[in-house]
């Protein structure tokens, strides 16, 4: 992989210090969020795709940026993490087709059947960034923050020690897609 690498700068949040650090493959600016101190056995990790529909705009047909904000908080409570947050957007088909698909969504497709109409698989992702990350970091194991068992399956080069869930509530806009996760994409939910 030819990765360029950023510095390294402080981010302070609303969930405490945290530092920042960018790993630019391609066109794909992946960002490094973590915990100074990092010295841990087993790091609390959390594979995080963008979401910016969730993550900065807070919409509530997910649960992403709910997900993200408890994972920085779990984490900042722990003292000793990292976040990879990786520009997929939409289950990595882009913002223009995941607005296409929240269409489809409108008019009664669930996000697997819309991602299907658009001629997209269910899920678009990859983690190959996510474990050159890891390995840069020095990380052979990890307590990874998720429902998704194809995380778990995807990182092959950490030893995942823990599972820890991340549940939030659903609300009457997320209902059915948490079900089809859940019953579909086989997450646990």
């Amino acid at each position: 992989m030819n990765i360029q690498i950023s510095e390294i700068a402080n981010l302070p949040t609303k969930h405490g210090m945290f530092l920042a650090q960018v790993f630019k493959e391609k066109q794909k600016e992946h960002l490094l969020i973590r915990t100074e101190r990092f010295d841990c056995p087993a790091p609390l990790v959390r594979v995080h795709s963008e979401c910016l529909t969730g993550d900065a705009l807070f919409s509530r047909k997910c649960d992403c940026g709910e997900q993200l904000d408890l994972a920085m908080r779990l984490i900042a409570n722990e003292g000793c993490g990292a976040i990879l947050y990786l520009r997929q957007e939409g289950r990595n088909i882009g913002l223009f087709n995941k607005i296409n698909a929240y269409a489809l969504q409108d008019q009664g497709l669930d996000t697997i059947e819309a991602n299907h109409q658009l001629g997209f698989a269910e899920d678009e992702r990859s983690y190959e960034i996510a474990e050159y990350m890891l390995e840069f970091l020095g990380v052979k194991k990890i307590r990874l923050l998720t429902n998704n068992p194809n995380k778990i399956e995807s990182l092959k080069s950490v030893e995942i020690v823990e599972r820890v869930s991340l549940i939030v509530a659903s609300n009457p806009f997320n209902e059915n897609y948490l079900r089809v996760k859940r019953e579909k994409s086989g997450h646990f939910l």
